[in-house]
């Protein structure tokens, strides 16, 4: 927060220090402009309280729940110029975050009643990677992997570079203490991965008739993940088929900010 705020403010906030006197106490609302999830508060508040601890934040709108156009999420009141000065950073981060949960959310009821959950990935906007995957919990996401240190993902390029499946999972096991997760992309690399015991399979771009295949095949003997160009109107069908994960790139690739508003009322 202390960065983000400093990208911003740099030497001062010309505008506010120009035109508005240093005691001057003000009252603003927070007010949502389109349907959304709320997730990111602590980065909100984190963005005033760097400025000025005395500024005062009532939240009316908790996180993680939604909000109708206008709600009011949020009434603050203190000196108006920290105000004015930390409004522009609070508001990337609410918006990118509820942006984020809101869109999980609608992946999450999609599959609702189904067994499968949504899995979050790495592939977040660079620098944001935890409070995007904390916005995708607020949506009700389960989080995979934070980076490359804390699960092994045999990939395509892996298996090339080490000589295939057997190879890569009896080197994966000698690292003990990580989860092992196996990509295959055809049903004969699935079979040979539930052969050598593989515990966790990705399905990478199955069509639908092959996820079916794969769940009859694997009966139970690993977990199941899809994905690969899967959307909310493909991942229903998906679930359906009984995998236990479906990992949704686009969740926090593929964001669109929500549309909050921060207007002061009372001056």
């Amino acid at each position: 927060m202390r960065r983000a705020l400093e990208e911003d403010l740099g030497s001062g906030d010309v505008t506010a220090e120009t035109l508005v006197p240093a005691d001057h106490v003000v009252r603003a609302e927070l007010r949502l402009q389109e349907p959304a999830v709320i997730a990111g508060i602590p980065w909100f508040e984190a963005s005033f309280r760097l400025l000025e601890p005395a500024l005062r934040i009532r939240w009316k709108t908790q996180e993680g729940e939604e909000g109708a156009a206008g709600t009011i999420v949020a009434e603050l009141e203190g000196p108006a110029r920290p105000l004015l000065g930390g409004e522009r950073t609070a508001l990337n981060f609410l918006q990118l975050l509820s942006g984020t949960a809101t869109a999980t959310r609608r992946y999450v009821r999609a599959v609702a009643g189904t067994p499968c959950r949504i899995l979050d990935t790495r592939k977040t906007l660079p620098g944001l990677r935890t409070a995007q995957k904390y916005a995708t919990r607020i949506g009700g996401a389960v989080n995979h992997r934070f980076g490359l240190y804390d699960a092994i993902l045999i990939k395509e390029n892996h298996l090339a570079s080490v000589g295939g499946i057997p190879v890569a999972l009896e080197k994966a096991r000698r690292r003990a203490g990580v989860p092992v997760i196996l990509e295959v992309e055809t049903l004969a690399e699935l079979r040979e991965a539930i052969a050598c015991g593989a515990p966790w399979i990705l399905l990478d771009n199955f069509p639908l008739d092959e996820i079916r295949q794969a769940v009859e095949f694997t009966a139970g003997r690993a977990r199941l993940e899809a994905s690969g160009g899967l959307d909310l109107e493909t991942i229903r069908a998906v679930a359906e088929c009984g995998v236990d994960f479906i990992s949704i790139g686009a969740l926090t690739k593929h964001v669109r900010a929500i549309d909050l508003s921060l207007r002061i009322v009372s001056a």
